[in-house]
């Protein structure tokens, strides 16, 4: 049989109840506020920069990312095998053009330059010595020549008084015939000199050549050898400033290893590269934008790799304004390649909201006085421009500063 619950217990029952259905109404508004304030916020008006949406002009670019380099910078190897004796100067000091660096040990250089002076010089000798020689054996081949030649005057002379002599009677046709004999034995001898003469000539001539291309060769030889010996008197090519030098005295230095590199850090260039996929949109002389922050510098568009290495192209950009005091070297910029231009186009200003790829982009538009979250696809972009496809249209104020900080909200009130 059922017992009646007592008025106090039921009581109980139902402030147990309210209890417990007050907790579960108290969670669910803190959690619907936690999650109002998670997905709203509100914002300083100084801390955003907006843009307005409009038409207009775009010079298409594609981005590319590069790194400032000063515009000459020269690596000075040593020479030879060597060890450092001394050292002038440290690392960003300011030279000027034949300041000696450092100092090499240059005693092995020494000798072989005196070795390479004195073999040329015995060259030397050595062709004066033949050309005498050769020219004292033409000489006596020409006294040969001469003395032929008169003794063949001497013969015609003879065949002409016995050829007069047998026209009168008094003489013999056998003296007749002793004399031609004689005249053209004489004659086959003169010419039998006139040809070792001439040959003698080509031969003196060949040997004398020979000599002097040996001599010449040496003489090549000094002249590299001086060379590298003034080269290990390691000094600055140009003014400029000396980025590196090995300082440590007395260490081995081999032929070929850097010892210093001297860098015009005046002027500055910038090493660029991008995906080889935009590589036929790079060539050399087209018109590139350097972005330093909000500083923009021109430049043109030089050594551009053939080839793909890694996936990216390689170029150089030159700057009009090379010496901007922001340029400094090592100091990474977003470059800006040139490619077209599209007029009446859709357009917001670049900004760190674009990640340089067309796509879907979450950003905050202002309506009212609230910052609303919205999907927009946008295209290609210049260094100044961003082409918008959908999701926004013409007058619409959008934020292009950095909101990284608010990726999670839809909504943020304007302070």
């Amino acid at each position: 049989m059922d017992r009646e619950i007592p008025e106090e217990e039921r009581k109980k029952i139902v402030r147990t109840k309210i209890i417990r259905g007050s907790v579960v109404a108290l969670v669910i508004i803190i959690a619907l506020m936690f999650f109002i304030h998670y997905m709203s916020g509100s914002i300083r008006r100084s801390e955003v920069i907006l843009s307005t949406v409009d038409r207009g002009r775009i010079e298409l670019s594609y981005a590319a990312s590069g790194v400032v380099s000063p515009a000459f910078e020269e690596i000075i190897n040593s020479p030879i095998d060597s060890r450092i004796l001394e050292v002038y100067h440290k690392n960003g000091d300011a030279v000027d053009e034949g300041t000696p660096l450092l100092k090499l040990d240059l005693q092995q250089a020494q000798n072989n330059l005196s070795t390479a002076e004195d073999q040329l010089a015995m060259k030397r000798s050595e062709l004066s010595q033949l050309k005498l020689n050769n020219q004292t054996e033409l000489n006596d081949l020409a006294m040969k020549v001469k003395v032929s030649r008169m003794e063949v005057k001497r013969m015609e002379v003879e065949l002409r008084n016995e050829q007069y002599l047998d026209s009168l009677g008094s003489g013999t046709t056998d003296n007749v015939r002793e004399a031609e004999m004689n005249l053209k034995k004489g004659e086959l001898q003169l010419q039998q000199l006139q040809q070792q003469y001439e040959n003698e000539k080509l031969v003196k001539s060949a040997s004398v050549q020979s000599k002097e291309l040996e001599m010449n060769i040496l003489a090549k030889s000094l002249q590299s050898i001086r060379q590298t010996f003034t080269d290990a008197q390691i000094r600055s090519p140009r003014k400029a400033i000396l980025s590196y030098i090995n300082n440590q005295i007395g260490v081995q230095v081999t032929q070929g290893s850097k010892v210093a590199v001297v860098s015009d850090l005046s002027h500055f260039k910038v090493n660029c590269e991008i995906a080889d996929s935009y590589g036929g949109q790079v060539a050399a002389g087209g018109k590139a934008m350097v972005r330093i922050g909000s500083k923009q510098l021109e430049g043109t568009i030089t050594n551009v790799t053939p080839q793909s290495q890694n996936g990216v192209i390689n170029f150089i950009v030159e700057m009009k304004q090379d010496n901007d005091a922001a340029l400094r070297s090592g100091l990474k910029v977003d470059v800006y390649v040139m490619s077209s231009i599209r007029d009446n186009t859709l357009r917001l200003a670049n900004g760190s909201y674009y990640s340089n790829n067309a796509g879907t982009y979450e950003l905050f538009v202002l309506e009212g006085g609230t910052l609303v979250g919205r999907k927009v696809e946008l295209g290609d972009c210049s260094f100044e421009y961003v082409e918008v496809k959908s999701g926004l249209k013409e007058g619409d104020q959008v934020v292009v500063s950095d909101m990284s900080n608010y990726k999670n909200k839809n909504k943020l009130r304007i302070k």
